[in-house]
């Protein structure tokens, strides 16, 4: 069962995630043992789908009708870059690798902060009223107590994942190129991801150069929007840190993808005051993501 739901999500929607994976010195010092304690745990990457996955499923069901995570524990994602070397006293014999076999950076998955914004996020849509139904006005009290708790421990201003449901955001795709890293995971024929990483003065040189260029050619584009709030996103990281596209089941939809590439000649055409050009980008991105936004309102 777990291997099918990692790779058929259960017939949940599409989502697609953004994450920031920081070095140990990055985070406070009870929070470096966490992390490590907790990394020491974790499984393979599938594995750590599977159960933040199976773990959402099962709040759904869950009685009482608190569909919120308790932060008993948190699931952490890591990854290992090259070289560089560990900051003095921030890590302990568990983690001190040699230069050869390069560092780990760690992205928790802060779930109960970001349930605590997703919920904040729908109470002030057009959903509203349906909000107040599925989540009462006594667990949100209940919910905003846990974050109380872990805002007192931690600098829980850096929330490390963004998640995006029926498609990539067009302003993600602005942070990386075609010849940054990828991991194509498939299995059985089928795509289950595609995730693509980038060092984050990288992912930032591009985001500036994105907005820079909007500004000028295109300032009433909702994307500039886009691009400035993920810009000072990701000032918030260790300069340190490494950024990660995963693109979820959705991969196996749009895999090859030549997005990032599109993004960056239409932003590039728009600054050249080359209509035609831009226009042919915006054509290439939506034929291969509106077919995919469109799922979400099928019946």
């Amino acid at each position: 069962m777990t291997g099918n739901l990692y790779r058929g999500q259960a017939g949940l929607p599409f989502s697609s995630s953004l994450r920031i994976y920081e070095p140990l010195e990055a985070f406070p010092p009870e929070q470096q043992r966490q992390l490590v304690a907790e990394g020491s745990k974790a499984g393979s990457r599938a594995a750590i789908e599977n159960a933040e996955l199976q773990a959402s499923l099962g709040r759904i069901t869950r009685s009482g009708g608190d569909p919120f995570p308790t932060g008993r524990t948190d699931l952490v994602r890591m990854t290992r870059v090259p070289g560089g070397r560990h900051a003095a006293g921030s890590a302990t014999a568990a983690n001190k690798e040699d230069h050869d076999a390069g560092r780990l950076l760690y992205c928790p998955s802060q779930l109960v902060i970001r349930a605590g914004l997703a919920a904040n996020a729908l109470m002030d849509g057009v959903h509203s009223p349906l909000a107040d139904l599925l989540i009462p006005v006594s667990q949100r009290d209940k919910h905003q107590i846990r974050i109380d708790r872990i805002n007192a421990g931690e600098d829980a201003k850096r929330v490390h994942t963004r998640a995006s449901t029926w498609g990539i955001p067009f302003s993600w795709f602005s942070l990386f190129t075609e010849s940054d890293r990828k991991d194509v995971v498939e299995s059985e024929g089928r795509i289950l991801t595609v995730r693509v990483w980038t060092p984050i003065t990288e992912a930032l040189d591009r985001a500036r150069f994105a907005v820079a260029h909007l500004a000028l050619a295109a300032p009433d584009l909702d994307m500039l929007d886009d691009l400035t709030q993920l810009t000072e996103w990701l000032e918030l990281f260790h300069v340190q840190s490494m950024v990660e596209l995963d693109y979820g089941a959705v991969a196996d939809k749009v895999y090859p993808d030549e997005s990032p590439m599109d993004v960056r000649l239409g932003i590039e055409c728009l600054a050249e005051g080359d209509m035609t050009g831009a226009a042919a980008a915006y054509r290439r991105l939506a034929s291969r993501w509106i077919p995919i936004r469109q799922l979400a309102r099928a019946s």
